[in-house]
């Protein structure tokens, strides 16, 4: 089963993008510039709350589901 996590190999900050673009199955570059072209001119704040947020819930790629996800049995 395929799951969202961040990156442990291809990241740049905390490999969000990377985890993205590997689960996109499209190269991270793309999710990055993406990010870039979303984030500046709507004033970097949006953008880097998302980051941020995601850097919180997204587990690493090879660790357990956190606490309290959704759709736990």
């Amino acid at each position: 089963m395929k799951r969202l996590t961040r990156s442990t190999t291809d990241r740049w900050i905390a490999g969000i993008c990377g985890g993205i673009g590997e689960y996109l199955e499209i190269d991270p570059n793309v999710i990055r510039v993406i990010w870039v072209i979303f984030t500046v001119p709507t004033g970097f704040l949006p953008g880097i709350i998302i980051y941020i947020l995601l850097w919180i819930l997204l587990p690493e790629e090879g660790q357990a589901r956190p606490v309290g996800t959704f759709g736990e049995a």
